[in-house]
């Protein structure tokens, strides 16, 4: 079988001597590591920014939307603006900020594993679109050189000297 892992090196390659107690996956999944956190994420993407609005289209209750909206705050990938409405009292909504935006392509990414490894009856419930030319949106792996990049593609180098 073909090797489908990413390729480990220099001081890397002896996983018994080091660990990853520095990992970025590890900083995400502290921020964003509940499934109300993600789908609070997702709604910001879609246009969500009232608080009621996340109850309800996340389905959860609202001690937990104000822990979540609070974390996600103090993450920095929202911002709680001021509100009012005439007659009503000042209220706040919740926008994204370059870091939240920034999070978009793993919410891409997430949607397309799940579409293509999470099957329903009536297959994916959603699709994306370039608004410009109406083509497909799929999450790629790419180098910077705009390559395609299969895992087994990938080296992992420490940035710690």
């Amino acid at each position: 079988m073909e090797s489908t892992h990413m390729t480990l090196v220099g001081e890397l390659a002896d996983r018994t001597t080091w660990t990853a107690d520095d990992c970025s996956i590890d900083g995400t999944m502290r921020v964003l590591g509940t499934r109300s956190a993600m789908l609070i994420m997702r709604e910001a993407h879609y246009g969500t920014t009232r608080y009621d609005d996340f109850v309800q289209r996340v389905g959860i209750t609202e001690a937990v939307a104000a822990a979540r909206l609070r974390e996600l705050v103090a993450a920095g990938l929202l911002e709680r603006r001021p509100y009012q409405e005439p007659g009503q009292r000042t209220r706040h909504e919740y926008v994204l900020t370059p870091a939240g935006v920034d999070f978009q392509p793993v919410l891409v990414a997430l949607m397309q594993w799940g579409d293509q490894h999470v099957p329903r009856p009536s297959g994916p419930p959603l699709t994306l679109h370039h608004t410009d030319c109406d083509e497909p949106v799929a999450a790629r792996l790419m180098c910077a050189a705009g390559h395609e990049v299969k895992p087994e593609e990938v080296t992992v180098r420490s940035t710690r000297r």
